[in-house]
């Protein structure tokens, strides 16, 4: 039996692609999970899996705050190490984020195998700091490898849950009709700055026999304004297969996690990348796509702004005329999604911790 322990935590990037993994390990690997207090890990991590927490922090702030930061971090990585020789823990595998710190430099003192998982084309800061100290370091896009030094990063792509990789149906409460379905969402926290994008143009969409959903987030001040038969708000769904599944076309952010569920479900996409994220690191992960051909990029404007708007009518435009699908925007944009969907991401991943647990 071999004894593995998982470091993610915090948001659906980090816990989902781990959770991937997790299953695709074989039945007879015991598997326990590292995550921190009060964070959506201690929610979706399933019950016959061992939720162990720590806290855990980033090394961020000046002076003495960053002395404190790194005190914690040391106490951190102690109270991990006790965990992996009580539980005695063969091989470690961690999503990135906080957590992956001290989980990484435990195993380290261990003398034990460790994979780290970079998702974004942008590696954070954790994994540029302690990727060198990783068994290997596994990365979703290939810009991300041209980022790391001192390592020999593999190309593996990032897991998707496995209700992306199987048809799934469209949800119930979708607004009926044969117009072409739009799905906007703008991560599990939502998007305000998107939203208001969207919102001015939803009375024109909707005139011109658009079907729309709109996942607003649960952050959102504007939401519930809008009545429609062809329109359906929701903050989340958790039916997301089925949605861009079906999708016509999507406007999303460009977190990894979301890019590469809209590529195994083959979504045309506007991707609106995040415009504060963490070393710009949104804007890395829209550029892949779109040197792929599998989206389009709009930067996050005003909502009085047209670029949107132009995007919107330039890839709709046709469908909504009926245009010779030979020339149908949207298909080229589903080819692209396809040469960048990664569907065995958790198999290649399950293997490496396989080849290293001996």
């Amino acid at each position: 039996m071999s004894r593995l322990l998982i470091a993610a935590s915090g948001t659906g990037g980090h816990l989902f692609p781990a959770l991937a993994v997790a299953q695709a390990l074989p039945a007879d690997w015991q598997i326990q999970w590292l995550g921190v207090p009060d964070r959506l890990e201690t929610e979706l991590v399933p019950a016959e899996i061992t939720l162990h927490t720590v806290q855990a922090g980033g090394l961020q702030g000046r002076g003495l705050q960053k002395l404190l930061n790194l005190l914690k971090l040391l106490g951190a990585s102690w109270s991990v190490r006790q965990l992996i020789r009580r539980e005695r823990i063969q091989v470690v595998f961690s999503t990135g984020g906080y957590i992956a710190a001290p989980t990484i430099l435990a195993a380290r003192w261990c003398g034990i195998p460790v994979v780290l998982h970079e998702s974004n084309g942008v590696p954070g800061r954790v994994t540029r700091l302690v990727g060198r100290l990783c068994t290997h370091v596994a990365v979703g896009l290939p810009q991300a490898a041209e980022r790391l030094q001192g390592c020999q990063p593999r190309v593996t792509g990032t897991p998707v849950r496995r209700e992306f990789l199987q048809p799934a149906a469209l949800p119930t409460w979708v607004p009926a009709g044969s117009g072409p379905l739009l799905v906007v969402m703008g991560g599990s926290q939502g998007a305000v700055g998107l939203n208001r994008m969207v919102r001015r143009l939803l009375p024109r969409l909707l005139a011109a026999g658009c079907r729309v959903v709109h996942l607003s987030g649960s952050n959102d001040p504007d939401s519930g304004q809008l009545q429609h038969p062809a329109y359906a708000e929701r903050p989340f769904s958790d039916e997301m297969a089925g949605l861009l599944q079906h999708a016509d076309l999507v406007i999303s952010r460009a977190g990894a996690g979301s890019l590469s569920e809209l590529a195994v479900c083959g979504s045309p996409s506007i991707l609106v990348p995040f415009p504060q994220a963490a070393d710009k690191h949104q804007d890395a992960n829209a550029g892949a796509a779109a040197a792929l051909g599998a989206a389009v990029i709009v930067w996050q404007h005003p909502p009085e702004h047209p670029a949107l708007e132009q995007t919107i009518w330039r890839l709709l435009g046709p469908r909504l005329r009926g245009c010779d699908p030979a020339v149908d925007p949207l298909l080229a944009l589903r080819g692209g999604m396809e040469r960048l969907a990664v569907r065995d991401a958790d198999q290649l991943l399950a293997g490496l911790l396989m080849e290293l647990s001996g």
